[in-house]
């Protein structure tokens, strides 16, 4: 699986607004500054994540970024959709669409499967969990494996 940068920068710009305890909003030159991400990128990334509504726009002397909805309501798998559409396709279709003729029909299983393993994890994290650095046991449990962390 691929993380587009997309992804990530989305993730970590959520983590910085979450981290803030009086919830008021950041700036996205402040966001892109502390987490190292390119402005107009990330503009593009803000607004799919306000399309989205888990941010919203404030204006003003006091204006910027801030979390549409709680922290621990958002998901990564909320993300990964908002930035960059399903979390498992085909060729641009999602799993379920895809038809191969008999020989291969057991390749859509496959993908099917790995969506599934998938949302195991990225439905169980969520933003607040990232922004307290407290995993779900069944992250941390595939991450004590030390298979987990060699490359293959």
């Amino acid at each position: 699986m691929r993380v587009s940068a997309k992804s990530d920068y989305a993730l970590r710009a959520l983590i910085e607004m979450a981290s803030r305890a009086d919830g008021r909003a950041v700036s996205a030159e402040e966001l892109g500054r502390l987490q190292e991400i390119p402005h107009g990128f990330l503009q593009a990334i803000l607004a799919d994540l306000r399309r989205a509504g888990i941010v919203m726009s404030q204006r003003g002397q006091s204006g910027g970024w801030r979390m549409g909805r709680a922290a621990e309501s958002v998901s990564v798998a909320d993300v990964i959709r908002a930035v960059d559409g399903p979390l498992v396709s085909v060729y641009g279709l999602r799993p379920e669409a895809v038809s191969y003729n008999e020989a291969a029909d057991v390749l859509q299983h496959v993908w099917i499967a790995a969506r599934r393993s998938l949302r195991d994890v990225f439905e169980q994290v969520s933003i607040q969990q990232l922004s307290d650095g407290k995993l779900p046991k069944a992250v941390t449990t595939r991450t004590a494996d030390e298979d987990a962390w060699q490359p293959h």
